[in-house]
């Protein structure tokens, strides 16, 4: 038999596995989930974070290279891959196994798969402690409930949260945008402030501090003279407050501070200790 007789019937069979092969991506494609706005979730309702604000969030915390972003309760992926594309490490913690996927999907298709991690995990029992940067979209229940666990972090780690607050822990930055994004438009960013409460030797006295988040006041003690502290203020392990017209700022390292403090007579490098 000739070549040419095997054409017709070869031809048929090739075109329905194509037909096939089409119809079975575009019933795949037709099945995937799609999350909808407003949908019930574990803690919260899905609501997508404006590409926008997604942009000032990373930009806030100033994310680069040398960062570890998670982002807790990450949804569809976008913030963990927007920050990929800056060269962060990232990964998602999101609860609904499906979201998980679709995030996974997204990356995918950014070209990101091998760049991102997306876990299906409960936020409340998961260990971002060594995150630098954590961004959050959750209300403000639920960020309270998150507080006392970002506090106790590494000092300098920078939190984002879109729209929500942290309770009484007052932002550093607050930024409302306006133009094409119409709801939850404002990014509100925190530093972990060091540990400093409690009294601290210096070789020629002490002064006692009390700590309420990022912000510090308290007593100094030279020789029989105590002068209050005002203006005090951590910023991650950086200490400043003023005694007087005394201005006093430096690094806190554990239990040890060193630092300059400047007067009108000039500067002077200043220690202390922690003595409690």
């Amino acid at each position: 038999m000739k070549l040419q007789q095997f054409i017709p019937c070869l031809l048929p069979v090739s075109g329905l596995a194509l037909v096939a092969a089409l119809s079975l991506a575009q019933a795949q494609q037709a099945t995937e989930y799609q999350p909808g706005i407003g949908q019930e979730g574990k803690d919260v309702v899905w609501v997508p974070t404006n590409q926008a604000v997604v942009n000032k969030m990373l930009d806030m915390a100033n994310v680069t290279a040398n960062d570890f972003l998670i982002d807790l309760g990450s949804g569809d992926g976008r913030l963990v891959i927007t920050a990929a594309k800056r060269g962060a490490k990232a990964i998602g913690i999101e609860y609904n196994p499906d979201m998980v996927e679709l995030s996974k999907r997204n990356a995918a298709k950014e070209g990101l798969a091998d760049k991102v991690t997306f876990m299906k995990a409960d936020i409340f029992e998961s260990d971002f402690s060594q995150a630098t940067v954590l961004t959050l979209f959750l209300l403000p229940h639920l960020n309270v409930r998150l507080r006392p666990t970002i506090l106790v972090m590494k000092p300098g780690v920078r939190v984002v949260s879109n729209t929500f607050d942290m309770g009484d822990w007052p932002p550093e930055e607050r930024a409302n945008l306006a133009g094409d994004c119409m709801s939850h438009c404002t990014a509100l960013f925190w530093i972990v402030p060091a540990k400093v409460q409690g009294r601290w030797q210096m070789p020629r006295g002490e002064f006692v501090l009390e700590q309420k988040y990022q912000m510090l006041s308290g007593t100094m003690k030279l020789g029989k003279v105590s002068t209050a502290i005002n203006g005090g203020k951590m910023t991650a392990d950086q200490i400043a407050f003023s005694v007087g017209t005394t201005r006093y700022t430096g690094r806190v390292n554990g239990n040890a501070i060193e630092g300059i403090s400047k007067s009108a007579t000039g500067e002077t490098k200043w220690q202390a200790k922690r003595a409690d």
